[in-house]
Parts: C-alpha cells; structure tokens; sequence
C-alpha cells in the first residue's frame, strides 16, 4: 500500500445512487440520445448519482474526520422514496435528469448532511439544492444542445425506488478527452444497519 504523499488532495462529495434497475431503465430511454450525440462526454451509468453536497478538494487527512458522523447520520434516517423523472439542461453543455417523489425530505437530507459537513470544520458554499443527475457534458470544441437531451426525457417518469445508501464520493478532474471517474470511498446503509458497507 503507498503512502499518501504530503499535501495530497482528493475531490470529494457526499451523495444518493439509483439502484442498477431504475438506472437501466433510464438508459434504455436515452438510447435515442447516445446515437444522436456520440461525440458527447456521457456519464457511465454506473456513476449516475445525486449529489446533496459538493465539498470540493479537500485534504485527504480530513476525510476520515468526515466517516462517523456520516455512518452515524445515515443509521438515524429511513429510506427516501424517490423515481427519475424528465429532463433539463444547464447551459447548452450540460444535460440532466431530474427527481421526483420524496423531494421534500431530499431537501432535509441534504442540509442534515452540510450542516453536518461544515461542523467537521470543511466550508461549503452555500448553494440550494437543485435535485437532479447530470448525464452528460458537451466537449467545449463540439456544439452541443442539452436542451435536445432534456427534450427527448419530457415524457420520463421512472418507477420508483428506495434509496439504500448514504455515499461518500471521490472524483477525478475528468481532464481533456477523459470522462470524469467517481469512485465510492465509503457507503453507508439507511436500514439501521451498523458500520460501513462498501470501502476503498
């Protein structure tokens, strides 16, 4: 195992993941969009996921500061009932799904968990929460619409799911031709079960 070396940095958020089949179930809707916009920087599916709050780069020794109150946050909630639904856009780069169901206790979730953040001493810019999964990005060298994306999902409405786990996240920059990588650093369960589920 190598050591980390001094000053390393990692880029980190804490967020929900649809299971694989409501996943798939959005794929399959999206295959239109994928022949349509080959040349568009796609999110891997199995990297789809809803973020409730982006902490940036941080140290990596301030991570651990961040796994127990996590876990411990994550065995006080229950479940949030949640489906995908339709489409939008940022810009013309950006395309993205959004979410229905339980919003509103999305919304208390997501501030639990930054409040929680910034009593680990980690700042956050304090922006609302914009409930959605991005999808995909345009290369700055290729035009792009994302609003033809979000055209194509007007009619979506996913089945709805349970989420299961409280994730937190590392990423890469996702520079150049490179898609952007995102890998769970640790993953908590809302059941009341005890300790972390998945790891590095």
């Amino acid at each position: 195992m190598t050591e980390e070396m001094p000053g390393a940095t990692v880029r980190v958020f804490i967020a929900l993941a649809p299971p694989d089949d409501a996943k798939e179930e959005l794929e399959k809707e999206l295959r239109p969009a994928y022949d349509a916009h080959p040349r568009m920087r796609w999110n891997r599916i199995e990297d789809w996921h809803i973020t409730l709050a982006f902490l940036g780069e941080l140290p990596v020794a301030t991570v651990p500061l961040l796994k127990p109150p996590l876990a411990a946050l994550a065995a006080s909630h229950r479940p949030l009932e949640l489906a995908l639904r339709g489409g939008g856009h940022f810009g013309e780069r950006v395309a993205w799904t959004g979410v229905d169901g339980d919003v509103d206790g999305l919304h208390l979730l997501a501030a639990e968990v930054r409040a929680l953040v910034k009593e680990c001493g980690v700042a956050l810019e304090d922006r609302p929460l914009r409930p959605h999964l991005t999808l995909a990005r345009s290369r700055r060298e290729d035009p792009f619409r994302a609003a033809d994306v979000a055209d194509g999902l007007a009619g979506f409405t996913g089945r709805r799911w349970e989420t299961e786990r409280l994730h937190l996240v590392g990423s890469n920059f996702g520079r150049g031709p490179e898609p952007i990588r995102y890998r769970d650093i640790e993953a908590w369960p809302f059941d009341g079960g005890n300790g972390a589920v998945r790891a590095e």
